[in-house]
């Protein structure tokens, strides 16, 4: 059987309706789980970039990427391996704000983890964290200690190691 790894998927799009139902179609009918998917704005006005987070063979990546560049309003579409890409998340934990003065061990967890505090009153405080992964898993451990009463993870943002020539490409598209 091929190896599977983790791909991150970037599509540069035109902006319409629709158009997530049937790229996630794609992945649906192939019984591929998506990881993470996150949608913005890219470098060049007007279009989107989609990064999703999927994990399966490079033969099979390659046909979903076949499939999804059929999609009329997909102008490109790339996959890179863990190595290829520089890549961020970002979470925000709420906790009760007692906690952040009874409980010492959490100012420490915040410091050590390079998370930061966003907004503290009477009922709570909030921590943005951004990272790898491994690090929001971590960090997501040492507070569940404490008690989480919310908690929220973004999906993968990501750009490429080398330079991508779709920038050349939407340039041209753009006028």
């Amino acid at each position: 059987m091929n190896e599977t790894n983790l791909y991150t998927v970037s599509i540069y799009t035109e902006n319409n309706i629709g158009l997530l139902n049937r790229i996630s179609a794609i992945f649906q009918r192939r019984h591929i789980n998506i990881e993470s998917i996150n949608s913005s704005v890219s470098e060049i006005e007007n279009v989107s970039k989609w990064t999703i987070v999927v994990k399966l063979s490079e033969e099979r990546m390659k046909k979903v990427i076949g499939q999804i560049e059929k999609q009329v309003e997909v102008i490109k579409a790339y996959y890179h391996t863990e190595e290829e890409t520089i890549y961020q998340e970002s979470c925000l934990f709420k906790i009760k704000s007692h906690l952040l003065f009874d409980e010492p061990q959490i100012q420490n967890i915040i410091k050590e983890s390079n998370a930061r505090i966003v907004t503290v009153n009477r009922d709570f405080f909030v921590i943005e964290k951004s990272g790898r992964k491994e690090e929001l898993e971590l960090l997501h451990r040492e507070l569940s200690v404490f008690g989480i009463m919310q908690f929220t993870r973004s999906g993968r943002i990501a750009v490429t190691k080398d330079e991508m020539k779709i920038s050349k490409m939407l340039e041209a598209f753009q006028h």
